[in-house]
């Protein structure tokens, strides 16, 4: 952990980037409010701080000596605990590889694999670190110091790395990843959709039949998947495009409102401050008139 630790100070950027895709590293100098995004799908490990991540009524704390994986991309609200320009967080993060994934569990050998687990599992779930994945996630960070070796080596170093993970202890979220036919792809396949079409009103029969589930099965399964029900995760996509847009450029909180999917602007405004704690004006960056 020490080499690790040095290696993410040494190689921290401003935008979090690196020059191997998918590797990124961060340090944050100051804890802020909590605040929405999306998880993404990826392995996150901190070195240095804490953080909180909140999804549905699900909260979860890591930190060094823990990892985190999400294997659904869901709307989460996080913060780093008591970070500040003396002690700050560092950390960093892969993005998880569906199709790597399945090929390593296509030559996994009989026994290799833990038992698998019955039923849906968290899209999000917290780990314990094991000295072999945090020297595979060095060895992987070394080799920004040697960029004639990274189109060879990090190819492989991400496949022992997703290796360490789906043998790991919170593997049976992770080895759904590469599973086709798995809840969890059923689920993403749901969840997708009402990402990419949140402004949109849908029946849950009409997802679970998109999913191949039974509507009872599929609302159970993507309630544990998501710590959220479909009609919730909706809601927090349509308000997290919605303080974007705010941000974005001086709009109308009515214009803004229709455009999230929502036919009434006080509902709007309510569920608005009741999710961040404000009101929609107040993030809306408006113009005086010329």
């Amino acid at each position: 952990m020490d080499e690790l630790r040095a290696l993410l100070r040494k190689h921290v950027r401003p935008d979090d980037r690196t020059a191997i895709d998918g590797l990124h590293i961060a340090r944050i100098e100051q804890s802020g409010p909590p605040s929405p995004s999306m998880s993404g799908v990826v392995l996150a490990v901190l070195v240095e701080g804490a953080k909180r991540l909140a999804v549905g009524e699900r909260v979860h704390l890591y930190r060094p000596g823990d990892y985190l994986v999400a294997s659904v991309d869901l709307p989460v609200t996080g913060h780093f605990v008591d970070a500040t320009v003396s002690e700050p967080a560092l950390g960093m993060a892969v993005v998880l590889e569906p199709a790597l994934i399945a090929d390593l569990l296509l030559h996994a050998g009989p026994g290799d694999l833990p038992r698998p687990q019955s039923g849906p599992v968290p899209g999000i779930a917290v780990g314990k670190l094991t000295d072999e994945l945090v020297d595979s996630l060095a060895r992987l960070v070394r080799l920004l110091e040697r960029p004639r070796d990274q189109a060879v080596l990090a190819p492989m170093l991400k496949r022992e790395i997703h290796w360490r993970l789906i043998t790991g202890d919170q593997g049976a979220a992770v080895r759904q990843l590469g599973l086709a036919d798995s809840s969890l792809n059923h689920i993403t396949r749901a969840a997708r959709w009402i990402r990419e079409n949140y402004a949109e009103q849908f029946r849950v029969e009409d997802l679970a039949k998109l999913s191949g589930m039974s509507p009872s099965g599929f609302y159970r399964h993507f309630q544990t998947v998501t710590a959220l029900s479909p009609i919730q995760f909706q809601k927090q996509v349509r308000l997290q495009e919605a303080r974007l847009l705010l941000a974005a450029q001086p709009r109308d909180i009515a214009t803004v409102a229709h455009r999230v999917g929502y036919d009434s602007a006080s509902q709007f405004s309510r569920e608005y401050r009741r999710q961040y704690g404000v009101p929609p004006s107040q993030d809306a960056r408006l113009r005086e008139p010329a």
